[in-house]
């Protein structure tokens, strides 16, 4: 079954997670600190980091580091929401064994430096980015225009019929004209996004100075602030996502604001994951069963 796993999400022996623990298998605790490492921009850990450096060599040891971690988990939207859980059982401790042994050695015994973790930063992001795409992606190695607009929008706060119109422009605007998204387009927009905050000050910049935002300059901002080269397919793509009058021109506060929606993975709000609907319903039917039972 781990085999199969591995084959159908395209997840290599030398993941992080093959890295971290047996058969890609994560703790709580750590599965927490990914997801802030995932929401929390570079510039953010850089500053953390050079905190809790007080000698100032760029290294951090084993105890530095945790509380680097705590500290970022707190001011982190994700990282407050999955605190410890009174239904789940589930505890926040630190920084577990498998990623202190990753960073540290067997011993703890080891230094970390900001280059290495921004660099496992990267490659985290690129693994969990490539696991999607791979989800998605057809027989010539990419995915449709249409998939690619879904996961643009998929957590954003757009009302069901919104998203199924939006979808309905996309498949009619490259029925004819579809050549698909790659991996390297999908992975340089969202290497783009990671310096959300970043584009967010470049297009205000722009707006401020009545300047509109189109394709050429969305190219330019990526190129100024991510040093990346979006193809001009991907720009029509996402374009059409966003630009609903179809002028030419993006919105640059809706399309920011979904995009950050988008880095954090909906888990900026409480998700309703099923367990209420569940008690609820046992609830409902133990009612009926024994109608003496009090009202829940």
């Amino acid at each position: 079954m781990v085999k199969n796993y591995r084959e159908e999400f395209g997840l290599p022996k030398t993941s992080i997670f093959n890295r971290l623990g047996r058969f890609g298998l994560i703790s709580f605790s750590d599965y927490i600190f990914l997801l802030t490492v995932l929401s929390t921009s570079r510039r953010h850990f850089e500053i953390a980091f050079r905190m809790f450096d007080l000698n100032g060599d760029g290294d951090v040891d084993v105890d530095e580091f945790q509380k680097v971690a705590n500290l970022t988990r707190q001011q982190t939207s994700v990282g407050l929401r999955h605190r410890d859980h009174s239904v789940t059982g589930n505890t926040f401790k630190g920084v577990n064994t498998a990623l202190s042994k990753y960073f540290f050695g067997n011993h703890g015994d080891k230094k970390l430096t900001i280059d290495k973790f921004l660099d496992f930063q990267e490659q985290l992001r690129k693994e969990i980015l490539t696991l999607e795409f791979n989800r998605k992606k057809n027989e010539d190695g990419k995915i449709t225009e249409v998939d690619f607009s879904e996961m643009l929008l998929i957590y954003a706060n757009y009302p069901e019929k919104i998203k199924l119109r939006t979808k309905k422009r996309i498949r009619k605007a490259f029925k004819e004209s579809g050549k698909g998204i790659s991996l390297e387009d999908y992975l340089n927009f969202f290497h783009f996004l990671s310096n959300i905050n970043d584009v967010d000050t470049a297009l205000t910049f722009y707006h401020v100075a009545g300047a509109a935002i189109d394709k050429a300059t969305m190219k330019h901002v990526a190129r100024i602030v991510a040093n990346v080269n979006l193809s001009d397919h991907l720009m029509d793509v996402v374009f059409d996502v966003f630009d609903v009058n179809q002028d030419g021109h993006l919105s640059n506060r809706e399309f920011v604001a979904v995009m950050k929606n988008r880095l954090l993975r909906g888990l900026e709000k409480p998700k309703d994951t099923g367990f209420f609907k569940f008690l609820s319903s046992v609830v409902k039917c133990a009612r009926e069963c024994k109608p003496s039972l009090p009202e829940f």
